[in-house]
């Protein structure tokens, strides 16, 4: 199957949030290309690339923390893989909640949240799914290419049976678009190539003279430095051979080649802000680095040459652009010490506290408070004080102090009071006084 075709497919592109994202994008590219043809300038090539740069700049607060956390992470790794290690073997409950206290405790250290460097990255990768089909698809998104096409596609949907010529023009990707609509013609159309526009042409005739200006139009608003950016780099590279042109390699070749080489730049840069040594074979993230240097500007190649060259475009403006990014944010990082970055989490963290309305002293403060009452309603407090009701205990522990020994009463009154500390068994008031009286005539007898 075409890459092509494998990621225009629709699925992710067509979920609710991305969706609209890339509806926001598109309203960016539609003002980006109507400021330019404003001033003259109708290339789509050059709205790709000021495209990229203003969506790119929109990133770069979430790519700086995501940096910042990659440098915290190389900190702290090997206090964590300290951990793993002491609990290497280990699958009981009780082992596993301690290492996680464990390893939550070293995040607390140094300030961050082990969430904190997948929410830029997810960030991110919504915003990039959500620019994709803008760049594959520019017709959908900005109106004055769209006008274009428009005078084509409604002699084409004046022929009878006109579906089914786009279906059989289309090929193998007649599947991606809704030939029933105007926008799935336009969608069919603007990746066309010399060979499907010949079928076109070849199979309504009546449409030719139109279709002809179409491609010349649509070839002029593509031309970016002479190259065709609406081609495949690889068929451009086949009839390039084909007519033995030299030109004509160097321009079928060059958005590939320069893809992987600012991806590669663009690796070998984001890495730079890890400590980790590529030279550790003991340390697991050593291999993902090397790998990811070396296959990432691979697979922006093999894209660049089987996907047209608009894409290509983007991937080299985004590299290119990222590159430059990422120079000032190793500048930024190298300033910045670990304790200074860790100082800083930590009163971000207070304020985030302070601004849930409870301050750092407040904490404290309810954590040393006494919770002897803690649970107990104002109605049940106000009970608790009521007069009437301490006058019936008072009278109840009288009436068990009274009760005949041996009683059940009298067994129930001597548990309570030794349960409550009270060792010592404490008499009746009448026995007290019988002891008083006695004590009395003892002494009138001597």
């Amino acid at each position: 199957m075409e890459v092509y075709g494998l990621l225009a497919s629709g699925g992710i592109y067509d979920w609710p949030v991305i969706k609209q994202i890339s509806w926001i994008l598109g309203q960016v590219m539609n003002g980006i290309y109507n400021v330019m043809s404003a001033i003259g300038i109708e290339n789509i090539g050059v709205s790709i690339i000021i495209f990229t740069i203003i969506v790119y700049t929109i990133l770069l607060p979430l790519t700086i923390k995501q940096q910042k956390f990659s440098k915290m992470t190389a900190v702290m790794n090997p206090e964590i893989q300290k951990i793993q290690k002491k609990y290497a073997g280990k699958k009981d409950q009780v082992s596993q909640q301690k290492q996680m206290e464990e390893t939550n405790q070293v995040y607390e250290k140094y300030g961050v949240k082990m969430s904190s460097g997948c929410l830029p990255s997810l960030m991110q990768l919504v915003i990039l799914f959500g620019l994709y089909p803008v760049v594959q698809n520019i017709p959908e998104y900005v109106t004055k290419v769209r006008n274009v096409y428009q005078p084509l596609v409604d002699q084409i949907e004046s022929v009878k049976g006109y579906q089914g010529i786009m279906e059989s023009v289309a090929g193998s990707t007649a599947g991606l678009y809704d030939f029933s609509t105007s926008n799935g013609v336009i969608e069919a159309l603007y990746r066309f190539q010399t060979s499907s526009w010949n079928a076109l042409i070849e199979q309504m005739p009546s449409v030719e003279n139109t279709a002809r200006e179409t491609i010349q139009e649509v070839g002029r608003l593509n031309n970016f430095l002479g190259i065709d950016i609406g081609s495949h780099p690889w068929n451009l590279l086949t009839d390039a051979i084909a007519a033995a042109s030299i030109g004509g390699i160097i321009l079928a070749v060059i958005i590939p080649i320069l893809a992987g080489l600012t991806q590669f730049i663009s690796v070998k840069l984001s890495q730079m802000t890890s400590t980790v040594s590529t030279q550790d074979s003991d340390n697991p993230m050593m291999n993902s680095m090397k790998t990811m240097t070396y296959t990432m500007p691979l697979i922006s190649v093999v894209f660049g040459f089987t996907l047209p060259a608009g894409l290509g475009l983007y991937w080299v403006a985004s590299a290119a652009v990222r590159s430059v990014q990422q120079l000032a944010v190793n500048k930024y990082l190298k300033s910045k010490s670990v304790e200074d970055m860790i100082e800083e989490n930590r009163k971000k963290a207070q304020k985030k506290r302070e601004k849930k309305g409870t301050s750092a002293e407040e904490i404290n403060r309810m954590a040393t408070k006494s919770t002897r009452n803690v649970g107990t309603s104002s109605k049940a407090r106000k009970e608790l004080a009521d007069p009437a009701k301490e006058e019936k205990i008072r009278q109840a522990k009288e009436s068990a102090m009274s009760a005949k020994p041996g009683s059940l009463t009298s067994k129930a009154y001597l548990v309570s009071r030794y349960n409550s500390g009270q060792k010592r068994e404490d008499k009746a008031p009448e026995d007290t006084e019988d002891k008083a009286d006695k004590s009395k005539d003892k002494k009138r007898k001597k």
